[in-house]
Parts: structure tokens; sequence; C-alpha cells
């Protein structure tokens, strides 16, 4: 079992690999929690993410030996990073599996770190199996992402950091996948300041600690379809979980719309750019803030985001935020219609972004068209505002 002391000999080990990364407090959050909020930036962590944290202290205790058999890993991206820059720090040979799907520049980057990246199933949980078999073919050293002591002690070294920046802490949220991180903080507070409450936070698609817990062993997710891949881990690992039920460790849920909120409050207010996984904690604080002691410090734990996925999240997160609207109007199939629709939108103060014409559909008469508009509002109550301009404008809106 992970405790303080072996936390204190990771950081001994990390000393000038990992940076102590940067806290913010976050106006934003504090003024809707109604105690100080603070963001520790874990996304500027070298590689993007803390995993490197882990990776390189269980790397570094290899023996000679082992480490001249090379080391292999699994992991949608973050994990793959940082096992990869350890490797080359080291001067060990790694070869990594990574989903069919994974995000291109994480695949890209764990390549420039100087890994061997291998395709391996559709998920991560499928791709520690294909890192399994390799490494008992081979020989190499499996490089778990989150069920090893060591890699435990690793993670927990940001809790090290936390205290010194924010030494009256209350309240730490981390994100929580297999949950090596929320681990190693629990581990080390567990010492150091028992009185501090540790939060974990699952993508509530991706879930397998709240029924794992209440049942008192690791079970599998229900289902497994979120947007943070960094945290959509099918089944938690047996030394994480082993520290969270001992600690009694509560692990909340947030939704899909909770965590695209969370990434757009982060990148307008606090300017930081953050992969969904890594704005799980700001996600649970804005779903649900009652009841938190603060300071309160939540953990941005990875910002390696693909820029494709970015935009569909962006956009989501308007969606959820009520400042995006998708219309679907019938009009005559006259010319100027069209024309006529956009003055009256522009009147409104919405911002047209998309517009699509529909000619056929079981629902439209022959001299009809259907048109769909996608419009940025100032909120939901603009939002409400253009409905109704429109409806007693006369326009014939089937979807809004």
């Amino acid at each position: 079992m992970t405790r303080l002391a072996d936390v204190r000999a990771a950081a001994e080990l990390l000393v000038g690999v990992t940076d102590q990364t940067p806290v913010q407090l976050s106006r934003a959050l504090s003024h809707l929690v109604g105690t100080e909020v603070w963001l520790k930036c874990e996304h500027l962590q070298r590689t993007g993410s803390f995993k490197l944290r882990g990776a390189y202290v269980r790397m570094a205790r290899l023996s000679a030996q082992e480490k001249s058999r090379g080391v292999v890993a699994a992991s949608a991206g973050n994990h793959a990073q940082g096992v990869a820059l350890a490797a080359q720090m080291l001067g060990i040979e790694s070869v990594v599996f990574m989903p069919v799907d994974a995000a291109l520049p994480k695949v890209a980057a764990t390549r420039e770190y100087g890994a061997r990246v291998e395709a391996g199933g559709t998920s991560v949980d499928e791709a520690l199996q294909h890192a399994r078999e390799y490494a008992d073919r081979t020989g190499a050293i499996l490089i778990h992402p989150f069920d090893h002591d060591d890699v435990v002690a690793g993670q927990g070294t940001i809790a090290l950091e936390i205290v010194e920046q924010v030494p009256d802490v209350a309240t730490v949220l981390v994100p929580v996948g297999g949950g090596g991180l929320a681990a190693g903080v629990v581990a080390a507070l567990a010492e150091l300041r028992p009185s501090v409450r540790v939060i974990g936070v699952q993508a509530e698609r991706a879930a397998a600690y709240p029924a794992s817990l209440a049942a008192g062993h690791p079970v599998p997710a229900s289902e497994m379809r979120t947007m943070a891949d960094g945290i959509a881990v099918g089944v938690p690992g047996t030394v994480p979980f082993g520290i969270l039920a001992e600690h009694r460790t509560s692990v909340r849920t947030v939704s899909e719309e909770d965590i695209s909120r969370a990434l757009l409050l982060v990148a307008e207010r606090a300017k930081m750019l953050v992969e969904p996984s890594g704005a799980a904690a700001v996600a649970s604080l804005m779903a649900e803030s009652n009841g938190l002691a603060g300071p309160v410090v939540a953990i941005l734990s990875g910002g390696n985001i693909d820029p494709l996925v970015l935009m569909r999240v962006v956009r989501h997160g308007l969606a959820s935020a009520g400042r995006f609207l998708q219309l679907r109007v019938r009009l005559d199939d006259t010319p100027g219609a069209l024309a006529s629709l956009l003055r009256d939108l522009a009147a409104t103060g919405a911002n047209v972004m998309d517009v699509s014409h529909a000619r056929t559909g079981v629902e439209l008469a022959i001299d009809e068209v259907a048109i769909e508009v996608q419009v940025e509002t100032k909120g939901p109550a603009h939002c409400a505002d253009v409905v109704e301009a429109l409806t007693v404008a006369g326009y014939r809106l089937t979807g809004a």
C-alpha cells in the first residue's frame, strides 16, 4: 500500500525530470462555489499531463537487466507520451499499444518521443490486453498506466505540490479513470493533511468506480461512451482501488454536457486549453458545489486535445450553455425567402454560423423548402427571444 514516504521518495526521483506545475485562482469558479477555487495546471506538465510522473518513477526503479528487455505500455495518449519520454530519458526501448481511434496528435507525439506505436483494439482495455500479450511474448516490462505502487506514488507527488502552493487547501477534486492519480493524492494527503477531503470525478458514461466502491471490489463499467477518453477505463486498478476503498474516497460522476460546459469555462475564463478528461474536476464543481469546504483545488489533469475533437466539444459546450441554437424552418420555395429569414435573424442579434437547404422530405410540400440554420446566441434567454421573434413573424419552425 502506497504511503507518504513512498510519495516523497518518488518526488526525489522526479527532481529535474518533471515540472512543478502552477496553480491559478479561478475567480469565476470561486464566485460560483462561494469559496476560493484554485486550478492545479497539470496540463502544463511535460508531455501535457501528469502521466510522466508515474511512468518515470516506475521505469527508473527497473533493474539494469529489466531495462535491457525494453518496456511496453497501453494508452489512449497521455500515458503513452509519458512512457515514451521517460523511456527516452532513461535509454530504454519502448513499444506502446494505442486504440485504433486514438487522437492523431497523441499518436504523433508518442512517436516523436521515440516509442514504437502499435494499434491495439478499440479501447484502452483492449490495448492493454495487447500490451500484456506482447510482454509475455517478448519479455518486455509492462508499464501499467495506473495499477502499480510506483505509478501511484509518482502521481501522488502532485499532492505535495498542492500543499506547498495552497497551504490551507480543504478539498481536492481529481479526475478518475483507473484511479492512479486519485489514489496517489489520497495516499499522500491521508498522512500529510488528513483533514483534506479528496473527491474523485468520473464521466458518467465510463464510471466503474461508484459501483465498484459500493460492491467492495472492482467491477466493469456498464458503458464506455464518453468524449473524455483519458479517463475512459473499464475496470478500476486493484492497487488504486484498494487505496480509495480504504480511505472511503467518494467518486462523483459528470455528464457529457457538464464536461463540455467546463471546457468552455476553462477556455473562456481561465484562458486555458484542456482535454475533456482534464476538465472533469471543474465539471463536477459546476454541476454540484454544495457542501464543499474551501479552498478547493481542482486538478486539470491533461491538455492533449485533438483539434477536431475540440471543434466538436466547443460546439457542444455552446449548445449546453444555451449559446448555440439550431433551427429548422419551412419556407415557401420562392426567390428572396431565404434572404428575408436571414435579415430577420440578424435583427434578433443572432449570429448565423451555418445554413443548409433540404428540398425533399415527407413533411414538405412540392413548393416548400426546409432551411436548417445554426446560430450563435448570447445565452438561454436570447435563444428564447430568437424563437419567439421568428414565430411572431410567421415562420414555421419544426425544430428549435
